[in-house]
């Protein structure tokens, strides 16, 4: 579907088409309509699917064309991370280009000069405004911030912000708004939890899941049983005998970020890594290190990867198991993306075991296992439901190597 079809402002389409966008992803094809038709809605999209689009191409329409008040803030959309915030926010620049309608990103870790911007826009009006909700909290507590005309709330990866523990803050911002207002909440996943927050927020909304329950074929997957002790040689000897350009880690902790970058620098290769203990300044340089080339290697926390949205990433290695599938399947998503092969390396310990069969239970099919090298001692068998047995393994998946 081309987005003329979907009767935007000519100079929106202007945007759009500078953009490098011609036709819409089933993400934007679904909600865009709804959206301009002033619907609610909830929504399971990852990222990847265009779901940022999906919110900001009506949202930019609807103030272009409905003449609203420029001294207010018309449109808020809050996100769990910095990164997100910045990164929606330069998508918001490219396609409002021609439109002249005004935005600003708000998140923590600025210095003072942006505080001095943000607390202007905030106080004088801007049409849309991206934010962390902490920040948001902490502006709204200093009594300047123009809410009152406020049309379009957005909550953007709400699963990840509950889990970040941003509840009460969400909550504190949401109460400071017009009860009146069009609600878009966009969702990875669709936990209990998520579903509550929308009863409380959403009226009589449109439901819309893009299906993310499988991931594409064209990712090759494999999941190497070992013990956690043998987790970081065996991703040093994958990395070392295999070839790709752009990798990304996923780790469960700060802690264990920490500890494989360091391993890794140790054995001559290319890595850096991203969590919440760096300076904001620290985590835009090692970003803009990898998207350009520079950086082969990024090694981050599920939480402040989001965010990270480039196409050529060519392996994905969850040196942890995902919480839930749909985890799983957003994590190695990011990979084989933009029409490209794609591969998948998941780190299963024996406490992990039992997840991992969950999310094989989800895919409805088991993930290939991958030899570990004899060199790095005997693994535990796969033996998920079998009590007892995960600690004790010789074998591997019920085969012995080199089988």
């Amino acid at each position: 579907m081309k987005f003329s079809a979907f009767g935007l402002d000519s100079r929106l389409l202007e945007g759009i088409d500078a953009a490098g966008y011609d036709e819409a992803t089933p993400v934007q094809e679904q909600v865009i309509p709804h959206i301009l038709a002033g619907k609610d809605i909830i929504a399971s999209a990852q990222t990847g699917t265009g779901k940022t689009a999906a919110f900001l191409l009506p949202l930019i329409n609807n103030i272009i064309t409905k003449g609203l008040d420029a001294q207010t803030i018309n449109a808020l959309v809050i996100v769990p991370t910095r990164e997100l915030a910045i990164q929606i926010a330069q998508h918001l620049e490219g396609f409002s280009y021609f439109t002249g309608v005004s935005s600003i990103a708000v998140y923590g870790g600025g210095d003072g000069n942006a505080f001095v911007q943000e607390k202007k826009a905030l106080s004088m009006g801007a049409d849309i405004v991206v934010c962390t909700p902490g920040k948001m909290m902490a502006h709204i507590k200093m009594g300047y911030v123009k809410l009152s005309g406020l049309q379009y709330l957005v909550l953007d990866e709400a699963d990840r912000m509950l889990d970040m523990g941003f509840y009460d803050d969400i909550m504190f911002v949401v109460n400071h708004l017009p009860a009146k207002r069009q609600n878009l909440l966009f969702s990875a996943t669709m936990p209990d939890k998520i579903r509550s927050l929308a009863r409380k927020l959403l009226q009589s909304p449109v439901e819309i899941n893009i299906a993310i329950s499988k991931p594409p074929e064209k990712i090759i997957q494999q999941a190497f049983m070992v013990y956690d002790a043998q987790k970081i040689p065996l991703i040093k000897h994958l990395l070392q005998q295999q070839s790709f350009s752009s990798i990304l880690i996923f780790c469960s902790s700060k802690q264990s970020v920490k500890q494989l970058t360091r391993d890794l620098k140790h054995a001559r290769l290319s890595a850096d890594e991203i969590h919440s203990d760096l300076e904001q300044e620290q985590r835009e340089e090692v970003l803009s290190r990898f998207r350009s080339g520079r950086l082969p290697i990024l090694i981050a926390t599920d939480i402040v990867s989001r965010g990270i949205d480039i196409d050529s990433i060519d392996l994905v290695i969850n040196y942890d198991v995902p919480h839930d599938g749909e985890d799983y399947v957003h994590r190695i998503g990011r990979t084989a993306r933009a029409k490209a092969d794609g591969t998948a390396y998941t780190l299963v310990s024996p406490k992990e075991q039992r997840a991992f069969a969950s999310i094989e239970k989800l895919l409805e099919r088991p993930v290939p296992k991958g030899l570990v090298p004899e060199s790095l001692g005997p693994v535990p068998a796969y033996e998920p439901f079998a009590p007892g047995s995960n600690m004790s393994g010789r074998k591997y998946f019920g085969k012995k190597r080199g089988a």
